[in-house]
């Protein structure tokens, strides 16, 4: 064995076991010394060997190639595989750890090396060789590789108790990596290094480029760095944490509570209680908002009460408590109860803080300290000192008004007549506001039965200035806009009647209509004014004045009331002055308002005039009132014609009615217009009628008509009018269903299958809603009422070719003989059915002659 031989002579220092299958690895080896693959190959065939063998094959492969990655990577492997659940004592550990420096001799510049013995060496509890090591690691590398030896750093300090190590070691790792602050400031906080902590809190919350890696925003941080210096009072020194916490109260409007809180309890904390009483005494005196107040407050609150309970268990303690220790606990009861009875009054003043311009909120001060004389003069004057006009929520001048009753209360009337001048100054927002403050001036005044003030404040609030100033001109001050305030007048009106003499109440009227700010109620006021003290053609005069100044609908009550007084006071006296009054009035007056007017006219004449003045009245009445009471109105002509000229002359009214009214209407003038003649005996007339309304008439809709119509025809009539009257329903019925069949064909008949039952019942409903749609379109429609003259033509003709004497006033009913051949074919259609169908005792008795109904010469009557 040659080789063998050789092999052993070249490595005398190396045991080795070599069997029969190694030698052709061996062999290989010989040839190709520096092919890791052969070596590799050969730690492949011996896997299964002995550890001492295979790392003695690593070792003369490594000899011969200490420069291989691959062959180091898994030696050092297979090595702390070996190694694995060994004790940290154990001796085979720092053969590995000699492995792993021989290898960083040639490959210090590989990351995956110092990884694997770095995380190797880090469990073995050899701290200042592992902290050597990473150091040796970290200057080894490059700094872009750095990124990988920093996280087992930090791995390897959070693993140990080495605070000042880990101190140490994370101020260097922030100069890489500045982003991980907060994982340094959670590290010193577990270790109890708060201070620092604090430090670098400061130093992310003031860098503005800061960006939280776990998502937390500048002001969670605020939060979190208040809540550590201020429960840490003891051990954060180095900091000044008011200034630093009353710059986040200016940073962070939104979460002053909080804040202010925190800031007090630092103080609480620190033992500096009255300190800590004077923040929560600044913090609600500052805040604005009602949950900062809330916030605070409680706390506050919570303070006092921990606080006194606090000294009282200390007292308790003791032995014999001292005079002084009851005199401490009577002085925190007293500020406790204080501070809860104050708590109102500062949420007020947490709520005039958001708006100091709230005239409400002022007012509900006031109601706070009732009973309290001097602070209620003190609030009142801040009020008035505060609000400002242009910005003021609510009505400035109750402010004024209400502190000058303060005073009139407490019988100060010359403080009270001080406030009133100078509420009179302001520069409100509107007219009104400062009529208001003259008005309630005058009215304390009365109160005081200082009338002639009264009248006086009154006279000086209305002086008219020289320049011609508008009312509603924003540039000009209220108090040159005063003059035209329709309250201050109205006012002024109202005293000068209580208290003024004749002439100058009416001198004040007068300059209110002369300035034009008059209303129609004040026109009435001054008109009654007049006529209470006998001036009644003044009075008169005055509502002329109203009418001129107002159009419609504004001026009604005028007319209304003028129109009544001057009936009342003179009748049928001036009767051409009265009717030239309701021609103007009815002149422009609109059709919603002139019903009135037209029945007072109408009352005028039927008193004092002509009975054909009356029925010219009601004419015109009939056609100038609106639609809806037109029904009204020719019930009411109708019956004054019947009453004045008898039933007979209400003929050509119920004609002209049902041709105006609507066809609802219509049909009800038209049977009250056959039943009149009816009850006159005209039973043609009344035939004719029921014709002429059957025409608008649908049997399917107005069957009460048809009903009445076939009582008629039994009580009146024969066969042949029955027949007719059927033959006219079924015509009427015809015309509607051929309209509503033409109106259907124009639905579209292209409609899609019906998929389901309750598809099929809605398309049938909303077919069935279409068609009544159209018969009411159809139905809708007025037809004109046809007069007798019309058809007396025809029967003019008629008789003058049989020879007999025509009478123009003799209505003419056509009878169609034709039909009588027909009779007993007809006798199984539907009217025969209907006429078999009624009582023998009901049947119409026939008729043998029916002659023309004539008119009676209206004239002639």
């Amino acid at each position: 064995m040659p080789i063998l031989s050789e092999f052993k002579e070249n490595n005398m220092d190396i045991d080795l076991d070599l069997k029969d299958d190694d030698l052709p690895y061996e062999e290989e080896i010989l040839r190709n010394a520096y092919s890791v693959k052969h070596w590799m190959r050969y730690i492949e065939h011996k896997r299964h060997a002995s550890k001492h063998i295979i790392n003695q094959i690593y070792e003369r492969a490594l000899k011969q190639l200490p420069a291989s990655y691959k062959l180091w990577y898994n030696y050092l492997k297979l090595r702390k595989k070996q190694v694995r659940g060994k004790s940290i004592q154990d001796e085979e550990l720092e053969d590995v750890n000699n492995a792993f420096e021989r290898v960083l001799v040639f490959m210090h510049k590989m990351p995956r090396i110092w990884i694997d013995y770095l995380s190797f060496l880090s469990n073995q509890c050899k701290i200042t060789r592992i902290r050597h090591t990473f150091d040796r690691g970290l200057r080894a590398l490059p700094v872009t590789q750095h990124n990988r030896i920093w996280p087992l750093y930090l791995e390897f300090l959070n693993m140990y108790d080495i605070p000042e190590t880990g101190v140490r070691v994370y101020r260097r790792y922030l100069k890489l990596c500045p982003e991980d602050a907060e994982e340094f400031i959670n590290y010193l906080v577990n270790n109890n290094r708060l201070d620092e902590a604090a430090q670098q809190l400061v130093k992310i919350v003031d860098n503005e480029r800061f960006v939280s890696k776990y998502g937390k925003s500048n002001h969670q941080l605020w939060n979190e760095l208040c809540e550590l210096i201020s429960k840490n009072p003891q051990k954060i020194t180095s900091l000044n944490v008011d200034a630093i916490i009353r710059s986040g109260l200016r940073r962070y409007t939104d979460q002053l509570g909080h804040l202010w809180n925190s800031l007090a309890d630092y103080y609480v904390r620190s033992g500096l209680f009255e300190r800590a009483r004077d923040i929560y005494e600044e913090a609600i005196e500052t805040v604005t908002t009602v949950r900062d107040f809330s916030q605070v407050f409680d706390a506050y609150a919570q303070f006092e009460e921990l606080s006194l309970s606090k000294l009282m268990e200390e007292i308790n303690a003791k032995e014999t408590p001292s005079q002084d220790d009851d005199i401490e606990i009577d002085l925190r009861m007293a500020r406790f109860e204080n501070l809860m009875e104050r708590r109102l009054a500062l949420l007020n003043s947490v709520l005039l803080r958001q708006n100091p311009h709230n005239v409400q909120e002022w007012h509900n001060r006031v109601k706070l300290f009732e009973g309290n004389p001097l602070e209620i003069i003190k609030i009142y004057t801040e009020a008035v000192q505060t609000v400002q006009p242009k910005l003021a929520t609510g009505k400035l001048y109750t402010l004024w008004v209400e502190f000058a009753k303060f005073y009139e209360e407490n019988d100060q009337i010359d403080d009270a007549r001080t406030v009133f001048e100078k509420a009179t100054q302001v520069e409100y927002a509107k007219v009104d506001e400062l009529a208001a403050v003259w008005c309630e001036w005058a009215e304390m005044e009365i109160r005081k039965d200082n009338y002639k003030n009264a009248l006086d404040l009154m006279y000086k609030a209305t002086i008219i200035p020289k320049n011609k100033i508008s009312y509603t001109d924003e540039s000009e001050t209220v108090q040159a806009r005063l003059h035209k305030s329709l309250k201050l007048w109205s006012m002024y009106a109202d005293l000068e009647e209580s208290f003024g003499t004749f002439q100058s109440c009416k001198s004040v009227y007068d300059r209110i209509i002369d300035l034009r700010i008059c209303t129609p109620q004040i026109i009435i006021n001054y008109g009654m004014f007049l006529e209470e003290n006998k001036y009644f053609e003044e009075a008169f005069r005055a509502y002329e004045k109203g009418i001129a100044l107002f159009k419609w609908p504004n001026v009604y009550d005028i007319w209304n009331i003028y129109l009544t007084k001057f009936l009342a006071r003179y009748g049928g006296k001036q009767l051409e002055r009265a009717r030239d009054l309701f021609e103007q009035c009815i002149e422009n007056c609109p059709p919603d308002l002139v019903k009135t007017f037209y029945l007072l006219y109408a009352k005028l004449e039927e008193e004092h005039g002509l009975a054909r003045h009356v029925m010219t009245v009601y004419e015109r009445a009939v056609s100038a009132v609106q639609e809806s009471d037109m029904y009204e109105m020719f019930n009411l002509y109708i019956k004054k014609a019947a009453e004045i000229y008898g039933i007979p002359r209400t003929r050509p009214i119920y004609e002209k009615a049902i041709e105006m009214l609507p066809e609802t209407k219509a049909r009800e003038m038209c049977i009250r217009f056959a039943e009149m003649e009816t009850k006159l005996g005209e039973i043609d007339r009344a035939r004719v009628i029921y014709s002429h309304c059957s025409q608008m008439c649908d049997p399917r809709i107005t069957q009460d008509f048809w009903q009445k119509w076939k009582d008629f025809e039994i009580r009146h009539g024969n066969e042949e009018t029955m027949r007719e009257m059927l033959r006219i329903k079924r015509s009427v019925q015809a015309t509607y269903n051929t309209q509503v069949n033409m109106m259907s064909a124009q639905i579209p008949s292209s409609i899609e299958p019906v998929k389901s039952a309750m598809q099929a019942l809605e398309a049938k409903a909303i077919e069935t809603n279409y068609k009544q749609n159209l018969v009411s379109a159809a139905v809708g429609a007025n037809i004109a009422f046809v007069r007798g003259e019309v058809q007396g033509g025809d029967y003019k003709k008629k008789q003058q070719d049989d020879g007999a004497v025509y009478n123009p006033d003799e209505i003419d009913i056509d009878m169609d003989d034709d039909n009588s051949e027909e009779s007993d074919e007809e006798n199984d259609t539907e009217e025969g059915k209907e006429l078999k169908n009624i009582p023998i005792e009901k049947q119409p008795v026939p008729a043998t002659v029916f002659g023309g109904l004539k008119k009676k010469d209206s004239d002639s009557e």
